[in-house]
């Protein structure tokens, strides 16, 4: 695991550490040889030199944004296309259940071509 990335985690709020080293767990088991680095301020993943995963907290919520995820479904007001066609991001605010077994699953099939 990248030193800089988990110093950016323990820098976040409580339960965004959590939802932070969740989703680090899942993207590292989903891409076991994914490239894990701090770029632009954010854990970056990348799989063979490709971006696949960028996780991003903010005051209110962390995002989790799959690439090349075209295909995917949306699900309202939680999992949803970004300004660029191949992208999606799940927002998460405090208290939100959320399924990653999902998540992983769709991490799997979006960078499964990458």
């Amino acid at each position: 695991m990248d030193k800089a990335v988990s110093a950016y985690l323990e820098k976040l709020q409580p339960w965004q550490v959590k939802v932070c080293n969740e989703l680090r767990k899942i993207t590292l088991a989903a891409i076991p040889n994914a490239e894990e680095r701090l770029q632009y301020g954010k854990p970056h993943y990348l799989k063979n030199g490709h971006y696949a995963a960028v996780i991003h907290a903010a005051k209110d919520k962390v995002s989790f944004m799959l690439f090349n995820a075209t295909d995917l479904p949306e699900v309202k007001g939680y999992f949803q296309s970004t300004t660029a066609a191949d992208r999606k991001t799940a927002s998460i605010k405090e208290n939100t259940e959320v399924d990653y077994q999902q998540l992983k699953k769709w991490l799997q099939q979006t960078s499964k071509s990458l």
